[in-house]
């Protein structure tokens, strides 16, 4: 039987490199995807006001590390502003590997707009966050799922925010978030329980995995950090990581099909990374 294979957005880092690493250790062979193919390179960040910097992390280390597990890793540049990148890093992937088990949608739109209060956001801002957050993944979503179908099963996770589902608890800048960015994940949620009844009579398991506040590079690099921790605590980039891994390969996770698994306390209930135990909210 072929390995299976996973293919993953926003890899070069964070919660998609140790999901990559994390896929790996189960015996999948890894396609890793970002803008950053090489270290240093630097590309637009800025929740709020733009900048070009590179940032730690790239798809050549996320390639590596994966390696050193026994697996293969093809990582390939992708732009989830650009369709036609993708279309082609999916294209490239059933030519050479001839398959995609798993689709995990970590990737998010990097650029100013994501922490605008609403007065300062921009039309174009609002549509590059759809376009990286939304389209994007529908696109991929769509480009994989006749492969899926041919081969009899496959997983489609969604990495969502529980900003789509709550009021923030502090304005931009003090811990909260803005509205684009809350909207856009808002409506990536409605995308498991649709395609649950849409391929009910399949193999096909389709999951949100909301990961909670994760301590990951980008998060180190906000100034408004330790605020987060303070509402929120954090936890690893291990633990969401091990929660992707477990609804890729355990048979149980059929029974959450089209659901949104809060992976904090889905770790902690499964006890998927024991020697993690959870800060209290609002302590340092």
């Amino acid at each position: 039987m072929a390995s299976r294979v996973a293919f993953i957005t926003g890899a070069s880092r964070g919660i998609g490199k140790a999901s990559a690493i994390a896929l790996a250790a189960k015996g999948f062979d890894v396609v890793v995807t970002a803008r950053t193919l090489e270290e240093g390179e630097a590309f637009e960040h800025g929740a709020h006001h733009s900048e070009v910097k590179p940032m730690p992390g790239s798809l050549r280390a996320t390639a590596a590390e994966i390696e050193k597990l026994g697996r293969r890793a093809l990582p390939i540049r992708l732009d989830l502003l650009d369709l036609a990148s993708i279309d082609a890093a999916v294209d490239r992937v059933l030519a050479e590997w001839g398959r995609i088990d798993l689709l995990l949608n970590n990737g998010i739109y990097q650029g100013p707009g994501v922490m605008s209060p609403l007065d300062e956001l921009t039309q174009q801002n609002l549509h590059d966050i759809f376009r990286g957050n939304v389209f994007a993944n529908v696109h991929t979503i769509q480009r994989v799922l006749p492969r899926m179908l041919e081969q009899g099963g496959g997983c489609i996770i969604n990495v969502v925010s529980e900003s789509g589902m709550i009021d923030p608890p502090a304005p931009v800048g003090k811990g909260g978030w803005g509205f684009a960015y809350g909207a856009s994940k808002a409506a990536l949620i409605r995308m498991a329980g649709v395609l649950k009844v849409e391929y009910a009579d399949t193999a096909l398991n389709f999951f949100n995995m909301e990961p909670g506040l994760v301590m990951t590079e980008a998060m180190d690099m906000r100034p408004d950090r330790d605020d987060f921790i303070n509402f929120y605590g954090g936890a690893p980039m291990t633990v969401p990581a091990a929660v992707v891994a477990w609804l890729a390969t355990a048979p149980e996770a059929r029974e959450l099909n089209g659901q949104t698994i809060m992976a904090q306390r889905h770790c902690l209930k499964l006890n998927l990374v024991p020697e993690w135990q959870p800060k209290r909210r609002g302590k340092s």
